[in-house]
């Protein structure tokens, strides 16, 4: 009895050791990681934030073939602590089982898992922690995974120059874009200014895309409605919840396993190369020349008044 209440106690990693299947997998954990979070379903846990802990282990498909050190052919840590940002931040939720729930079911959306245990506690409502665990597998989701497969929104990719940018039709033509059904996330070039010469080509890169980023801030700053996005989680999230992003390709590119290329002078490419990943219905370029080639359908506006 004294190791079986140890193990109910034990943290989920040793939980799902002693649980293991035959077939051997490997594991990736989350230990104690703290949000702050308005949740609950008393009056006085409402208009006020508690801390709450998140435990976490996700049993993975072990790799066999080369890693070649690249952080897309694993499950990586980031998307367990992104999928938890993303459903803390979709609304308020009254139960931590609620809660345990849908962070379960994101997780094992992902390809590489097969099994998760899901721990969260409310560290502030007493002498000692308050929580719920949960034990779900990639079975228990049933027909939501091609439900899912499904729903992932396939947007309109819209590459902006920089005469857009600075148009002054462009408060005017993102209402339109935002009346429109489909979902649509903008990307920018470089700047106008010029940006540092560096000696060294990775390094030439990063500046580039900074200086990429620092243009999709530019376009923020025009339009509050357009929020800069570098993950493709807060992509996808966006996506669905009707937010309007400009795209920060740092993360993506450099996490990329095959990089995109980007030539200075020209990020047309990089649209390209986005579009692609993003499965969009089509790429619309606005004041730039038409890429020669594409894999998803490519439309050319002169004008942000002709674009949508």
């Amino acid at each position: 009895m004294t190791n079986e209440i140890h193990l109910a106690f034990s943290h989920p990693s040793e939980r799902s050791l002693t649980s293991a299947t035959d077939d051997p997998r490997d594991r990736i954990s989350l230990r104690n990681h703290i949000a702050e979070v308005e949740i609950g379903a008393f009056q006085a846990e409402r208009g006020t934030t508690q801390r709450i802990c998140f435990n976490v282990v996700v049993e993975v498909t072990p790799f066999t073939g080369p890693l070649d050190d690249d952080v897309d052919r694993i499950l990586s840590y980031d998307r367990v602590t992104e999928a938890i940002a993303h459903e803390l931040a979709v609304e308020r939720v009254n139960l931590l089982e609620t809660l345990a729930e849908r962070l379960a079911e994101r997780i094992l959306l992902e390809p590489q898992a097969l099994r998760t245990f899901v721990r969260i506690e409310k560290l502030d409502r007493g002498p000692g922690a308050l929580g719920v665990e949960i034990v779900r597998t990639r079975r228990d989701l049933g027909p939501r995974l091609h439900e899912a497969a499904q729903e992932r929104p396939h947007p309109r990719v819209i590459h902006l120059s920089n005469e857009a940018i600075a148009s002054p039709d462009l408060v005017g033509w993102i209402d339109r874009l935002q009346a429109s059904d489909v979902p649509a996330i903008l990307c920018v070039g470089l700047p106008v200014t010029a940006l540092p010469h560096a000696g060294h080509r990775l390094a030439q890169r990063r500046i580039d895309l900074l200086g990429i980023e620092q243009n999709a801030w530019v376009l923020a700053g025009r339009d509050p409605r357009c929020k800069v996005v570098g993950t493709r989680t807060e992509l996808d999230w966006a996506m669905r919840n009707g937010q309007i992003c400009v795209w920060a390709p740092s993360k993506m590119v450099l996490d990329a396993a095959q990089g995109a290329s980007l030539p200075r002078g020209d990020a047309t490419d990089l649209a390209v190369w986005f579009a692609d990943q993003m499965t969009a219905r089509e790429l619309l370029v606005v004041g730039v020349p038409v890429p020669e080639t594409a894999p998803v359908p490519v439309r050319r506006a002169a004008t942000l008044e002709s674009a949508i």
